[in-house]
């Protein structure tokens, strides 16, 4: 149809021509309401991003000679992190003399892993950073 014709229709109605797909041979356009139109394609805009999650980094900082309670309590906060759909970074900082005794805080990680194994998978394995020891765990 005529682009005038079509025009004088949409007019005929009350209503608007809006293109639907310019890039169609020939164009494709519609007779609605433009300001109805906007809005119904705002709320479907706005239910989409209410919709989505974003996953965040949690961080639990542990020490190399840490105790059974410590440990237990930094575990049951990983699995709240886990349950909410978050990423967990572990942390094990050294201090001094821990500087030696590598090992444990790798004995400690390794413990993490194990505990973790049906929960969350390991992103980025162990990893020595100056004094710290990174582990990024994201949930299953």
């Amino acid at each position: 149809m005529p682009t005038e014709a079509a025009i004088e229709a949409a007019e005929e109605v009350g209503l608007d021509l809006v293109e639907v797909s310019p890039n169609a041979d020939p164009p494709v356009c519609k007779i609605v309401d433009y300001g109805k139109l906007k809005y119904q394609e705002q709320k479907k805009k706005a239910e989409a991003k209410k919709k989505q999650k974003i996953v965040e980094i949690k961080e639990i900082k542990m020490r190399p000679n840490i105790d059974v309670h410590d440990y237990e309590v930094k575990t049951k906060a990983m699995h709240r992190f886990f349950e909410a759909g978050d990423k967990v970074k572990v942390t094990l900082r050294f201090r001094g003399r821990e500087m030696a005794h590598q090992d444990r805080g790798m004995d400690i990680m390794n413990r993490v892993k194990e505990d973790f194994g049906d929960v969350a998978k390991v992103e980025f394995e162990p990893k020595l950073e100056g004094r710290l020891m990174v582990m990024v765990m994201a949930p299953r």
